[in-house]
């Protein structure tokens, strides 16, 4: 019985457990359907104003600065000519991919450290990314420098940028028209401006053609940089006597510490007629023309020379030059300044200082020094395409080493009205250190006749203060012919000498001139020649007396013998073999060995025969 109950158990937990389940399944689900559905996020976008470029991402943000790298700026707002400024720097080459993407070439050499990257439109927006951009040393080992003496700069000492001059191209400003705006900064601290930018605020004016960046480079203390700018004026400048451009300028010093100056400058605008409305007669559009730059001087060193042309160390020489005015207005009181120089009647910011006058000491007279009047020469009025000559005594230095020297020349002059200008040129002085050589006889030669050869017994000397290497030394001479006359010598030491004995056959008698040159290689690379001459007296040749002919066209005192040898004058008739013989042995024993006369005969001698000798 109890097993029966136990089955019936089992049986009906086994038909329950499904219902449990359904049953615990309804129980979750129906209160999770009973809750209102979520909402699903979107993800939206705040649409950039318009005309305003905003920066989302620079990529790579880490750069070593050991080369060049291309860095990708995206966005929003970029047009073409935007331009990408990293702070504290400068300018970079921009290249536009589109209105989201720009691209830009970072220069190596950058200080290490966090860069905060801007782009300018040009419209003169912006938009910068702080601490966007990070530059660092390439890895691995770096040499310590050197401790040296050269003090850390002060806070004292530093660069400073201010305005030397500023014009439009127009004297009053005509809104709603283009122009053209120049400008003039000069570095009044006391050390080098270097990642000079100047960037024009849009307001009265709106930048045209550049996007309102001008990167000028570096600026040394007391250096100026003249630049132009396109502008156009905006409408919002009618009604208004005076209208104002906004000029921030940044810049760096030689330790990267970073600088700006703001620069507000006036033009007066054109006034426009007050009063009630009056009936005007409908304008015809027409093309209104882009005034132009001020028109200027411009004075230029067209040619220059030297007398002598070839300079040496040690030589006095004038030094001429041709100036001529190629710009478009004329030049008053032009001074031309040696060396370079500028007009000391005013500061680099144009404030005026009591008693004007000149700089022009300030050049470098190491090489070349003026001599017999100073650096400084006037010159007078030029006139649109006058020319004008100057010569300037000079001289070079005894130090001077051969080679090309730069000198520079200043003009300091101004237009009709008034205005002050300085152009500064570059000519180049060639310095030649040309060898020093004597060509002579080393022993008096033998009198030389025509028609006969004579020995021409020469040699080169080195007379100079240094080793040099020669090439052919050569003797040469109209209406003669010469035999060995050249021969190379290759290096000499100062006072070292080589010797060149050549043959000289001279066609006619009279003066002679011997040309004598030797080879070399200047200091420029380029084959030269030293000549000198010599001069020689050739004589008459001496005569050949001839003896007179007879009848038959021999000599008179010839006889057969052809005039080859004089005739046997013997006495006695040609002596034999025989009586040679005989005066031989004769002379041997002491007994003489005259020639006997016709009447001594030939005795034979026995061989037996003894001699006595003669007494004495």
């Amino acid at each position: 019985m109890s097993n029966r109950s136990e089955l019936t158990n089992k049986f009906i937990l086994r038909l329950a457990w499904p219902a449990v389940v359904a049953l615990s399944a309804v129980l979750l689900v129906v209160p999770a359907l009973a809750q209102p559905p979520a909402e699903t996020p979107t993800v939206t976008v705040q649409p950039a104003a318009a005309g305003s470029p905003t920066i989302t991402a620079v990529q790579p943000g880490t750069l070593i600065n050991d080369s060049e790298a291309e860095i990708i700026i995206t966005g929003a707002g970029f047009v073409d000519g935007t331009v990408v400024v990293i702070n504290n720097f400068g300018g970079l080459q921009t290249a536009f991919v589109s209105a989201n993407v720009l691209r830009a070439l970072v220069p190596p050499g950058l200080p290490p450290g966090q860069y905060s990257v801007r782009v300018v439109n040009p419209d003169a927006t912006t938009a910068e990314m702080p601490n966007a951009l990070q530059i660092v040393l390439p890895l691995g080992p770096t040499a310590t420098p050197e401790p040296t003496g050269t003090p850390a700069p002060t806070a004292f000492v530093r660069p400073l940028l201010v305005v030397s001059s500023y014009g439009a191209s127009a004297a009053q400003i005509t809104p709603g028209q283009n122009l053209d705006f120049e400008m003039t900064i000069a570095n009044a601290g006391q050390t080098t401006a270097t990642n000079v930018v100047a960037t024009f605020t849009s307001g009265d004016f709106i930048a045209r053609d550049t996007g309102g960046v001008r990167a000028l480079g570096s600026l040394a203390p007391g250096q100026t940089a003249r630049f132009w700018q396109p502008l156009f004026a905006t409408a919002d400048l009618r009604g208004r006597s005076t209208a104002v451009l906004k000029v921030v300028a940044t810049y760096t010093d030689v330790n990267g510490q970073a600088y700006d100056t703001t620069f507000e400058l006036t033009f007066p605008v054109v006034p426009t007629a007050s009063g009630g409305p009056a009936a005007t007669a409908t304008p015809t559009p027409t093309m209104t023309p882009t005034p132009g730059p001020r028109q200027r001087p411009v004075l230029l060193v067209t040619s220059n020379e030297t007398d002598p042309a070839k300079l040496q160390p040690g030589n006095q020489f004038a030094l001429n030059l041709t100036v001529e005015n190629l710009g478009e207005a004329n030049a008053r009181n032009v001074t031309l300044i040696l060396g370079g120089g500028d007009s000391g009647g005013t500061t680099v910011d144009g404030t005026p200082v009591p008693g004007g006058g000149l700089a022009g000491a300030g050049g470098s007279f190491t090489e070349f020094a003026p001599i017999g009047s100073s650096n400084v020469s006037r010159l007078g009025d030029l006139a649109v395409g006058e020319s004008r000559a100057a010569a300037l005594q000079l001289i070079v230095n005894t130090t001077t080493k051969a080679g090309a020297y730069p000198l520079k020349v200043s003009f300091v002059y101004t237009d009709d009205k008034g205005v002050g200008y300085t152009d500064d040129q570059v000519i180049t002085l060639l310095v030649y250190q040309t060898p020093q050589v004597e060509m002579d006889f080393y022993t008096q030669p033998q009198p030389f006749f025509a028609g006969q050869p004579g020995g021409l017994p020469l040699q080169l000397v080195n007379t100079g203060r240094n080793s040099t290497i020669f090439g052919n030394f050569t003797v040469s001479a109209e209406n003669a012919e010469l035999v060995n006359n050249a021969i190379f010598v290759g290096a000499l030491e100062p006072g070292g000498f080589f010797p060149l004995d050549a043959m000289i056959t001279p066609f006619e008698p009279g003066p002679l001139e011997l040309l004598l040159s030797v080879s070399y290689t200047d200091d420029f690379s380029r084959p030269a020649v030293i000549t000198q001459t010599l001069s020689i007296d050739v004589m008459e040749s001496m005569p050949i007396e001839e003896p007179p002919l007879g009848p038959d066209g021999l000599p008179i005192d010839g006889g057969d013998t052809g005039g080859e040898f004089p005739p046997d004058e013997t006495p006695g008739g040609e002596e034999s073999l025989l009586d040679r013989l005989w005066r031989f042995l004769r002379g041997l024993f002491g007994l003489g060995s005259d020639q006997p006369d016709g009447g001594d005969e030939f005795v034979p001698v026995d061989p037996g025969m003894e001699f006595e000798a003669p007494p004495g």
